[in-house]
């Protein structure tokens, strides 16, 4: 049983400072806060994670164990609807990290090992995306050729990883605190799949603009058709 005290400790350690940092933002919470938190000493941490950069890897592993598999879910995207559910889902994802997102280029500026690692990630977005809008052109649901998918993927990504930072500069005191999750989930997809409207025909327009509202979305996605 001693044994497992430690892994105990170290997963405490976690999920605390995984809730500060996405209160107050990663630059501003320290160890000391941190320990201070869970009502332990500064080397007891320091024992479990010598280093900050250590919890953020840790944090990272875990942003990264949650998303690869909903990355590959894309495989089975085969309509608007299908497609909504899986970039709101990683909205979900990205909302429970999303210090790492808010304070993305602050992080990367001072870890050289989580830069390699977003880089792979960001890859991987494109990846997952492009496979969506391949499966969503296999089936007619939009009309895109292999230029306009890749530019889209990208685009998409883009939206996908700086989203939270776009609502925390709209209002820093109130945008990502826990009870507006849902609303910033939903605005995200939006914006994501907005992305793709020009491709799409009318009635899957309609249905994704139908799908926004149903989440309590705007009219965002109602953009005009491709030439």
């Amino acid at each position: 049983m001693a044994k497992k005290a430690p892994r105990r400790t170290a997963e405490r350690i976690l999920e605390v400072s995984l809730n500060l940092f996405n209160r107050f933002g990663e630059p501003n919470v320290s160890t000391t806060l941190i320990s201070a938190e869970l009502g332990i000493s500064p080397g007891n941490l320091y024992y479990h994670y010598p280093a900050k950069d250590e919890l953020i890897n840790a944090l990272f592993d875990r942003l990264e164990a949650g998303l690869n598999p909903l990355l590959h879910a894309s495989d089975g995207v085969r309509d608007v609807e299908d497609a909504w559910f899986f970039v709101h889902t990683l909205f979900e994802q990205v909302w429970a990290y999303r210090f790492i997102y808010r304070d993305l280029n602050d992080l990367l500026s001072k870890n050289r090992h989580l830069e390699a690692r977003v880089q792979v990630l960001l890859r991987q977005k494109a990846r997952s995306l492009r496979t969506m809008l391949q499966g969503l052109q296999r089936s007619a649901q939009a009309s895109m050729d292999a230029r306009e998918i890749e530019t889209t993927a990208q685009s998409m990504v883009v939206v996908l990883t700086y989203w939270l930072s776009f609502e925390y500069a709209q209002d820093p005191r109130r945008a990502l605190e826990p009870e507006q999750a849902q609303a910033a989930w939903v605005r995200g997809a939006q914006h994501v799949l907005g992305l793709m409207v020009p491709y799409m025909p009318a009635q899957q327009r309609q249905h994704l603009l139908h799908l926004a509202g149903s989440y309590g979305g705007s009219a965002a996605v109602a953009a005009p058709s491709h030439p």
